[in-house]
């Protein structure tokens, strides 16, 4: 699953491709955003950690995994 984070004052988002779930995503952030100085951390699917202070979101974009269709559609 793709989820990607706004940093604030920064110009890109950070993208990361995770084996969490959508709603284990969205927990973590909760459990973040509900501690003091909190910390919203994730790890990719390579094992590299991001952590983000909560103070510096801007938004975090939990998308669900599609399948991807490859090849061409219609008859000949």
């Amino acid at each position: 699953m793709e989820v990607k984070i706004a940093v604030r004052s920064v110009h890109r988002e950070i993208v990361i491709e995770t084996d969490l779930s959508a709603d284990e995503v969205e927990q973590e952030l909760r459990n973040s955003l509900a501690a003091d100085r909190g910390v919203f951390s994730l790890t990719d699917t390579k094992g590299m950690r991001v952590v983000v202070p909560v103070s510096s979101l801007g938004f975090v974009e939990i998308g669900e995994d599609a399948s991807r269709v490859v090849g061409f559609g219609g008859t000949i």
